[in-house]
C-alpha cells in the first residue's frame, strides 16, 4: 500500500525532480553506509528500502525517458 502511493507520487514528478530526489536518496544510503562501518546505525533496514527507493526512482525515470525516444525514432 504504501509503496504504491510512493509508486504514484514518482510518476507524476518531472525528470528534474525525479534525478533530485534520486540525489538526495544517494546521499542518504551513503550516509547509512557510513554509519554502518562506525557502528553506528540502528535502523538497518533502512538501508534496504533506500536502495529500492534508490531503484524505483531510476526505473521510472527510465520510463519517462523512453516514449521521448520512441518518438524521435519513429521520426526518422
Amino acid at each position: 500500500m504504501k509503496t504504491t502511493s510512493r509508486l504514484s507520487d514518482l510518476r507524476v514528478m518531472t525528470e528534474d525532480q525525479l534525478s533530485d530526489e534520486a540525489l538526495k536518496l544517494k546521499k542518504e544510503q551513503f550516509n547509512l553506509r557510513f554509519q554502518k562501518a562506525s557502528g553506528q546505525l540502528q535502523d538497518t533496514a533502512r538501508v534496504r528500502v533506500v536502495r529500492r527507493d534508490i531503484a524505483r526512482v531510476m526505473t521510472v525515470a527510465a520510463q519517462k525517458r523512453a516514449p521521448a525516444k520512441g518518438a524521435k525514432a519513429k521520426d526518422k
